[in-house]
């Protein structure tokens, strides 16, 4: 085969040179632990911030596993001799996932970067040369096309997806697939979708060399390849949420102004829900001068849909755009054109009133109830991913929450969550505490003040006994009217259990 340069792609129909590909990556420990064993912890690392050289230094020898990372990974050419002894190489050749280079060597026409499932399953993610590791790595010398590999974004969505097994699921912007991986292992049907033909068929590839079932491919901008009468239980979407002036780079910028796109993603959304259905986005948002910017998410929410929005991280558009002129490679350019660049970025702000630019995690779920609930909050705290069970339980709470009135909330019975420590804070020595605060150690890994009668009630819910007994006692251990407490304490449980620190007993 000869060179067919850098925009080639193998062959996504030939399922059977991919399986014998994956049972060779396999036998040689080409696996996400395979790699953490071979290069150490410093260099693996490294490799997530684009920094390739204690790798190459970690593969110096001839053991089939160097060989492949420098093949797969590091994009070095490798002799044939070599290469044969590790994989079928001609048909690997004929397929297109290697090209001859050079004399007699071969180097690989894509990344291949191990990458652990869930599970424990070992898949494999394709991706655009140069794009496996470290997200794009200065990808403006590459073509707008470009499909990138995994990257902090991607396994972020893949941990907060609720991971219940399905009928159909929808992966809008599919890239490399990564997302649609993950949901062949809990959905009985995956389509996913792309603006880019070539993340199609990367996807395919994806699929194929992890083991995965195929899925339904469409080409098209957001809902466009979906059917007018098509709905799902799953849909998830990393879509080009970036904020930027113009459509310059197709896998980041969604060429609509402003954060319209996501808006317009997250409002379509609703209509292609079944009844119960989950659609969860990552997305950016603008903080636009004298704009409640919870108002503005909560006007994306489309009707019928509970909705649960976190707000992780916010920028001043000054450290926005230095962050994507940088993700591009802008700023190891003509510093005219970068200082040109970043004009037009903050030309853009400027016009919208555009103050600052939110990014976090948007999750709809589709309701039957009257009275749909929408949370928007800001927690830039650390979690513990992964958090699809968490979001799962949010939802569930709320319908619980939504079906027990104030006098059917005193009636049941509670128990403290799994993991939830009670804190007291205040002076050294100190009869009383200033306060207690209740601290989760898993999941959102919250924490809330409670008063006295609050952290006592908290403390005894164990499941055997009801809301009002515990408030009865309660109210007899501290001299109060036990009318009044019963009256003042039910808001107080609902925040508990919408937060997470109280469980429903079971009956």
């Amino acid at each position: 085969m000869t060179d067919t340069g850098p925009a080639s792609l193998p062959a996504a129909d030939r399922p059977d040179i991919a399986a014998r590909l994956r049972d060779a990556l396999l036998a040689a420990s080409f696996t996400a632990d395979g790699l953490l064993d071979l290069l150490g912890a410093p260099a693996y690392a490294a490799l997530a911030r684009s920094e390739t050289v204690p790798a190459l230094r970690a593969t110096r020898g001839d053991t089939p596993l160097e060989t492949l990372v420098r093949l797969f990974l590091l994009q070095q050419p490798v002799p044939h001799a070599r290469v044969a002894a590790v994989l079928p190489v001609q048909e690997a050749l004929e397929a297109g996932w290697l090209r001859r280079v050079g004399g007699d060597e071969v180097a690989a026409t894509v990344d291949v970067r191990p990458y652990g499932g869930p599970g424990g399953e070992d898949w494999f993610i394709v991706s655009d040369l140069g794009c496996a590791v470290g997200g794009a790595g200065g990808i403006g010398q590459h073509e707008e096309g470009v499909v990138l590999g995994v990257g902090g974004a991607s396994t972020t969505l893949a941990g907060i997806t609720v991971r219940t097994p399905v009928a159909s699921a929808l992966d809008l912007g599919t890239g490399s697939g990564i997302q649609a991986l993950h949901a062949a292992q809990h959905a009985t049907r995956v389509t996913a979708t792309d603006l880019n033909p070539r993340a199609l068929h990367i996807t395919a590839l994806t699929l194929a060399l992890s083991g995965a079932p195929a899925a339904d491919l469409r080409e098209g901008s957001l809902f466009e390849p979906v059917r007018d009468d098509e709905t799902f239980d799953l849909i998830v979407s990393n879509p080009p949420f970036v904020i930027s002036p113009g459509a310059r780079l197709t896998y980041r910028d969604g060429g609509m102004g402003g954060d319209d796109l996501c808006r317009s993603l997250v409002q379509q959304a609703g209509e292609r829900l079944t009844e119960g259905g989950f659609a969860q986005f990552l997305a950016n948002w603008q903080h636009v001068a004298g704009e409640d910017w919870q108002d503005r998410l909560r006007s994306w929410v489309p009707r019928g849909c509970d909705a649960w929005i976190v707000q992780r991280e916010v920028q001043d558009v000054t450290q926005y755009a230095e962050l994507w002129l940088r993700d591009a490679g802008d700023h190891r350019g003509d510093p005219a054109e970068y200082q040109a660049r970043y004009d037009a970025w903050l030309d853009e702000f400027e016009a919208r009133k555009v103050k600052a630019v939110g990014f976090g995690w948007i999750t709809l779920r589709r309701t039957g109830s009257a009275e749909p609930v929408v949370t928007v909050e800001e927690w830039p705290h650390p979690v513990e991913q992964p958090l699809g069970e968490t979001v799962r339980a949010h939802f569930d709470r709320l319908d619980y929450l939504r079906g027990h009135d104030d006098a059917a909330l005193l009636d049941s019975r509670f128990k403290l969550a799994p993991e939830v420590v009670q804190e007291q804070v205040g002076l050294p020595g100190a009869e009383d505490p200033e306060h207690v605060v209740l601290r989760q150690h898993r999941g959102m890994r919250r924490a809330t003040k409670v008063d006295t009668v609050g952290a006592g009630f908290a403390g005894v819910c164990d499941g055997t006994l009801s809301a009002g007994r515990i408030l009865d006692a309660i109210a007899q251990l501290v001299g109060e009217d036990p009318v009044l407490l019963r009256d003042r304490t039910p808001a107080q449980i609902r925040l508990l259990v919408e937060q997470g620190f109280l469980e429903p007993a079971a009956d």
